[in-house]
């Protein structure tokens, strides 16, 4: 098919010469041969023999689609060939919100092709896309080859963990009430305070309303009524706020915040009060309160990243993440819970960057993928996390290449410092070129921790080893999934990094105390002596029973199952990791409200006695199994 006008060519029989369809086979060779060429660099397909390979290069069409057209519908027609996008990119939409964006390399349509149902996603061209359309016969050979069977089976498990975060983040925003919105108790002053100390109050307390009360009634002085009644109509100021005060328009602190914008434009105001059945004034809230719902849903902060149109712009939507944190931790939403969702923004941000990176750079020059590393690719990532990432890419012997990947690497990390993310302190980051480097050599790298697991290669393994692919059409997970799989066979190894799993040791003293020991505070480190021991005991269970899931709790739930660590231990650990996770969020709340940059560091002395207790007994359990761990590797500790 030709790119350039959307038609699909003649046949040979129409071609009226010898002549004519000589050329016809020769074109038609050339585009087998760059489409050989192209599928040959990304999975599934650079797993086939060349014959095979050929074949599914000569039967591909190739099909043109403008920015914003449909591809597939959810829930519509069902596909009849397999999808891969050769320039451009699309989008995939599950229940109206974005859940991925793929690239060259990348394919759609697997699961409607090979069930016959309708699609699972709509996939919609996100800018001018070409895509080569694979016919069902021989999409088929593709994937009950092993290789592209198991490719399929990662893709499909990844769409759909996606899907479930996206729509599964929040309860909608319907369900929010006024109440839940308030953030200040509300700011009252007597009717014959002069008009010019009002506007003072105001200012000095940075709130746009006043309430007036006078008995049974409830009145309110606004910045829009001091702008008509003062500034616009020459009221004078010395005058007392009784005399340009409008009624409040109350609601109750159950109302549903959407209503409440509606009941809002009716009254023609841009203030309402909340007022409970005493009848007790809670708190104001204004239109920009109540337009900032969206702020608060991880759909439409989603959005407005995937929107942005340069770092600037990115940023700005960036720094609305700490007010998206606490409407989920407000909603009650589970710590863990709220750890995926935080890791799925900085996972949309950071493909951004790559995109505008990469717009500002030119395309790349061969395939790659970003690795997100640490908490983020454990989806444990809270506003006290540092970023760490790697860069892997398909290297052609050529010096261009990594120079390219460098640039886009550095512009990445310049845009995650706007956008107000804290770097690893030690440059675990794409831009340094000790994590920035081909594929195979990640293999070899990887192969080297487990073989010469010497201090160094320790610790990158500790980094390394948690890791996930955010973005980029090369297939670098399996071969690197594969090494880890073979840590079991290496005891050294295994004996080394059982001991880092003891090296960090949560703040206890005599007789299970809790214990401050950091010089610059009075507090512990929840972090330092909770999250890093317990998710470096799951760790190393994962790694010595070849179970390759990063999640911590995901984790210590596969060893528990398989038997490797007893059901007990794995319980406690488990809810170690839980208290010390709601402790973590609810500490970085209190220091988001309080204007501060959130830290790990909390003073036992300030807990409630009851979370104090939790605590003492989280860090126990992690004494109790690092305890364990020492009796059960005991050489090289």
């Amino acid at each position: 098919m030709d790119a350039t006008d959307g038609k699909l060519p003649e046949r040979d029989d129409h071609y009226k010469s010898a002549g004519d369809r000589k050329q016809r086979r020769t074109v038609e060779t050339m585009n087998t041969d760059h489409t050989v060429a192209f599928l040959a660099g990304f999975a599934p397909f650079d797993a086939l023999a060349p014959g095979e390979l050929a074949a599914i290069a000569a039967s591909a069409e190739e099909r043109t689609y403008a920015a914003g057209e449909s591809i597939l519908i959810e829930d519509g027609t069902p596909s009849d060939h397999l999808f891969v996008v050769r320039s451009g990119s699309v989008e995939l939409l599950h229940q109206g919100e974005v859940v991925d964006i793929l690239g060259p390399g990348e394919s759609f349509g697997q699961p409607s092709l090979l069930t016959g149902l309708a699609p699972a996603f709509t996939v919609r061209a996100r800018e001018h896309a070409v895509c080569l359309l694979i016919p069902r016969e021989q999409a088929l050979a593709v994937f009950t080859d092993p290789a592209g069977a198991a490719h399929l089976a990662r893709t499909l498990r990844s769409r759909l963990v996606r899907a479930g975060h996206v729509v599964h983040a929040l309860p909608e925003l319907g369900t929010i009430r006024v109440a839940d919105l308030i953030d200040r108790p509300p700011l009252f002053c007597e009717g014959a305070t002069s008009i010019r100390r009002g506007a003072q109050i105001m200012s000095e307390n940075h709130t746009s309303a006043l309430l007036v009360r006078d008995g049974a009634n409830l009145s309110i002085l606004t910045d829009a009524v001091l702008r008509q009644r003062v500034i616009a109509e020459g009221t004078s100021a010395e005058n007392p706020v009784s005399r340009i005060v409008e009624p409040a328009v109350q609601v109750g602190p159950d109302r549903i915040a959407v209503d409440a914008v509606v009941e809002m434009l009716d009254a023609g105001t841009d203030h309402i009060v909340v007022v409970d059945a005493g009848p007790r004034v809670l708190g104001v809230l204004s239109a920009t309160d109540l337009a900032g719902l969206e702020t608060r849903s991880p759909f439409a902060l989603r959005h407005a990243i995937l929107r942005a149109r340069d770092v600037d712009g990115l940023a700005a939507v960036a720094h609305r993440l700490p007010q998206l944190f606490l409407a989920l931790l407000d909603a009650s939403i589970a710590p863990l819970d709220i750890g995926r969702v935080l890791a799925l923004q900085v996972d949309t941000v950071t493909a951004r960057l790559v995109e505008l990176a990469m717009a500002e750079h030119g395309p790349a020059p061969a395939a790659w993928a970003w690795l997100v590393l640490g908490s983020t690719a454990r989806r444990e990532f809270t506003l006290g996390s540092d970023i760490e990432n790697a860069l892997a890419y398909d290297d052609d012997g050529s010096g261009d290449v990594d120079d390219y990947f460098a640039l886009i690497a550095e512009d990445v990390t310049r845009g995650l410092t706007t956008c107000g993310f804290a770097l690893d302190p030690n440059e675990v980051l794409a831009n340094n070129e000790l994590w920035r480097m081909p594929g195979t050599r990640w293999v070899e790298v990887f192969r080297t921790c487990l073989e010469s697991p010497d201090r160094s290669h320790l610790i990158r393994a500790n980094v390394a080893f948690d890791f996930r692919q955010v973005a980029g059409g090369l297939d670098v997970t399996p071969p690197l999934v594969a090494v880890l799989r073979e840590a079991k066979q290496h005891p050294d190894f295994l004996r080394r990094i059982a001991r880092s799993a003891t090296d960090f040791k949560p703040p206890l003293g005599f007789r299970g105390a809790l214990v401050t020991h950091s010089k610059d505070t009075h507090g512990v480190d929840l972090k330092r002596g909770g999250a890093i021991p317990i998710t470096n005991l799951a760790r190393f269970f994962a790694l010595s029973n070849g179970v390759t899931i990063s999640s911590t709790a995901d984790r210590l739930a596969a060893v528990k199952e398989t038997g490797a660590l007893d059901g007990e231990t794995a319980e406690a650990l488990r809810e170690a990791f839980e208290i010390v996770m709601r402790l973590r969020l609810d500490h970085h709340a209190e220091q988001i409200e309080a204007g501060t940059r959130p830290d790990n560091v909390v003073d036992p002395a300030q807990l409630p006695p009851l979370t104090r207790t939790q605590l003492r007994e989280a860090f126990r359990a992690v004494a109790h199994a690092q305890k364990k761990l020492s009796v059960y590797v005991p050489l090289g500790l």
